[in-house]
């Protein structure tokens, strides 16, 4: 279903790899559009501030990537959160470091396969190598089994290990009792199969997911790519400040 354009009462999440950025062969080489950085800012702005980024990234990569823009964010899945003030983190999850030094000799071992680290997740990466899929899952399966409090988790190409807490969902209940989310109605845009928690949250609470791209969801509403989600976001925020207009 086509999403409706938003109004006041909505609030926005976004994801950003794949939602705002085309995904990239390798995580450091995506890059937001200039365009795109001006509708997410013109919306924040339209929207009073209710709109944050949800993304798999941890929050200094999510600014970088959006620079000059500094949005409420929650990155590597809601472990790190900053919702204005100061940015929140959960523990850093025992076992990591054990966990990093398994996978590191995984990825030596497999060329084409990139270890990325995060203050709270590790990634192995295999866009370059993906008949090598289901070693790498067996590989991250053996490096976490030993570790409590950890989660697997499969997206485009890669596969995460990250503290069971730290998810999109529980990133949007929590912006959602802060101001000046709380009231307002939720919708979650993504991509990814790491999305579909942020989807569901948006929508217990009374919102909607918004899937981009083709895929199995349980998202309410879709957009076919990266360019339909610019004009969408482009036509909110027409609507919005023409509502504003005198």
């Amino acid at each position: 279903m086509q999403p409706p354009l938003l109004s006041k009462r909505h609030c926005l999440f976004l994801d950003l790899d794949g939602t705002l950025a085309e995904i990239a062969a390798r995580p450091e080489l995506a890059r937001v559009e200039e365009e795109m950085k001006r509708e997410v800012a013109r919306l924040h702005g339209a929207l009073e501030g209710a709109l944050a980024i949800v993304s798999g990234r941890p929050i200094s990569q999510i600014d970088a990537m959006l620079a000059p823009l500094h949005l409420p964010a929650a990155g590597v899945h809601g472990a790190e959160r900053r919702a204005g003030g100061a940015t929140e983190m959960l523990p850093v999850p025992e076992g990591l470091s054990d966990i990093e030094r398994a996978l590191q000799r995984f990825a030596d071992a497999h060329e084409g396969v990139l270890l990325e680290k995060k203050a709270h997740a590790l990634c192995l990466h295999f866009r370059a190598r993906p008949e090598l899929e289901s070693i790498v899952h067996k590989a991250m399966e053996e490096a976490a089994a030993p570790h409590a409090g950890l989660t697997l988790m499969k997206g485009k190409m890669v596969m995460e290990v990250k503290p069971q807490a730290a998810t999109k969902g529980a990133a949007v209940h929590a912006f959602m009792a802060l101001d000046p989310f709380a009231g307002r109605i939720p919708v979650f845009a993504g991509d990814d199969v790491t999305d579909e928690d942020g989807f569901k949250a948006a929508q217990e609470l009374g919102g909607a997911g918004l899937k981009i791209g083709s895929g199995r969801t349980a998202a309410a509403w879709r957009l076919g790519d990266i360019a339909a989600l610019r004009r969408w976001l482009a036509q909110s925020a027409d609507g919005l400040e023409k509502a504003e207009a005198p």
